[in-house]
């Protein structure tokens, strides 16, 4: 981790220890009379201790008020804020990371300073294209012409804040090694809304919890404050303009259901509060929405915990096997493909499998295992006992796959990436899994300059959202690490607009 993460979560430490020491009311940074480590978020997971504004100081009137604190919420802060308005994030959570604080795997980039390092040569041309084929042609070419073209530029913006993204692998539906993640490998959501937070701070940018919005306010057609419910009391805030970042509805299965009936059955990634309250507020002031269908489920989630298991494992050269103890997919097509492969087998399960040295390179499986989701064997032979699947079809299957990655040619299944480590090293793992829900990939419908736009293709003035609150970007399948790529380019778009919005 760079020397600035350190120090600034030393000092986020030193202003959380004398604040409650001194019993201060600072209008930014006084302590939230709910605990961070509140059971009720069980969405952030490994996230330390936060100390947050206290609800006594929320002022009648900002420049930006904006409504969320995942990723884009906070990329959002901290651009207005550098833009130089007066910035309030409210969250309607107990604690502040949203649906960005469950992301394990990374953020997707192009033409970036770490794979010119590391002799990756990439394009944001064929990320361009790539991207547009995995979503079946449908993304909004715009949206995802300006995502790609600024993701180089949204890696160094995170770098030069002490967020350091320069561990790169592939993802699924991408011929080049594109995923950034943390250095050590560990998942990328903790770091990142620490990372954020850490940068809030310092700036001291007041950030309220168990702050629900009920309403963006409207005057003379434009988006004018919100109306917030904090410690048990209603109020109007006024602001010159309104971010929205308050994520999807993956976690209402009412709304889920209600655009695919088909996924009634299925478990959600998705925190509590990814309810779609940002959607509806929007549309009473005459936002159009795109996409609403279009409900993207992951291939691999662990059931019983509806706890996703990142791609990047696969990425880093995990395989899938049946109830039978064999391969039967293309581990690393898109998600949509994968998904589908597991659906139709007759358990409609798998099993994501690797070894000690796939262990020994990704931390984030250090969360798997600390809740329970990781299944550990000596051999080959007693991981296949332990799986109840055939010992001689789990060898022959991992025999294989090893002289595929030898001779760099996968002739079962045509994998070409995700193949630069084989499975010889004990002890062996697996982690059950099934497709869920993971990711909305419609909501409210933006330009490129994040102005929400009315059924008449109008931006209504004031009103601008990010992240997965909006629809288009992703077409009818979401690469994996696109998410963030989403929440950190077009988050700090969404900040720097409004802050210009203020300025007229």
């Amino acid at each position: 981790m760079k020397k600035k993460v350190w120090l600034g979560a030393l000092l986020s430490l030193f202003v959380a220890v004398f604040l409650i020491a001194c019993g201060s009311k600072s209008t930014n940074t006084a302590s939230s009379s709910t605990p961070a480590s509140s059971s009720k978020e069980e969405a952030v997971s490994g996230a330390s201790e936060k100390v947050y504004t206290d609800p006594s100081e929320l002022k009648d009137g900002y420049d930006v008020v904006i409504i969320g604190s995942g990723g884009a919420g906070m990329a959002a802060a901290l651009a207005a804020h550098d833009a130089g308005a007066s910035v309030a994030i409210l969250e309607k959570m107990p604690v502040i990371g949203g649906n960005t604080s469950k992301s394990s795997g990374g953020m997707n980039a192009s033409e970036t300073k770490f794979q010119k390092e590391q002799g990756i040569d990439d394009s944001n041309d064929l990320f361009y294209e790539e991207t547009l084929k995995g979503g079946k042609g449908a993304n909004n070419p715009d949206l995802l012409r300006y995502m790609v073209d600024h993701s180089s530029e949204a890696i160094d913006w995170l770098d030069s804040m002490g967020i350091t993204l320069n561990n790169v692998t592939f993802s699924g539906g991408f011929s080049k090694a594109r995923i950034h993640r943390p250095a050590d490998g560990s998942a990328v959501g903790g770091y990142l809304v620490n990372g954020l937070y850490n940068n809030l701070m310092e700036r001291k940018v007041p950030i309220f919890v168990n702050a629900t919005v009920t309403e963006i306010i409207e005057k003379d057609g434009a988006a004018a404050g919100v109306k917030v419910t904090i410690d048990k009391k209603e109020k109007s805030i006024a602001a010159k303009s309104v971010v929205v970042t308050s994520g999807g509805f993956g976690a209402n299965m009412a709304t889920v259901t209600k655009y695919k009936p088909e996924l009634k059955s299925y478990v959600t990634t998705n925190h509590e509060g990814a309810t779609g309250d940002g959607i509806e507020m929007a549309q009473k002031l005459g936002a159009d929405v795109v996409d609403m269908e279009q409900i993207q489920i992951h291939p691999t989630v662990y059931q019983e915990k509806a706890f996703l298991v990142s791609e990047a494992i696969r990425g880093e050269g995990a395989i899938l096997v049946n109830a039978q103890g064999n391969r039967f997919y293309n581990e690393m097509e898109t998600r949509d493909k994968v998904s589908a492969a597991i659906n139709g087998l007759p358990e409609q399960y798998a099993y994501v499998v690797f070894d000690q040295q796939l262990r020994e390179h990704s931390k984030s499986i250090d969360t798997y295992e600390q809740k329970g989701m990781v299944i550990k064997a000596d051999s080959v032979e007693e991981l296949a006992k332990a799986l109840n699947v055939s010992e001689e079809n789990l060898k022959k299957t991992i025999e294989a796959w090893n002289t595929s990655v030898e001779a760099k040619n996968d002739t079962a299944f045509g994998r070409t990436t995700g193949m630069d480590r084989n499975i010889s090293k004990a002890p062996y793992y697996a982690i059950k899994v099934a497709p869920g829900i993971h990711h909305t990939m419609g909501g409210l419908k933006i330009n490129t300059n994040t102005e929400v736009l009315n059924k008449e293709g109008q931006a209504i003035p004031g009103l601008y959202a990010a992240g997965e609150v909006t629809g288009g970007i992703h077409g009818k399948n979401r690469i994996g690490g696109n998410a963030v790529a989403d929440i950190i380019v077009f988050g700090r778009q969404a900040g720097e607009q409004s802050a210009q919005f203020v300025k007229k």
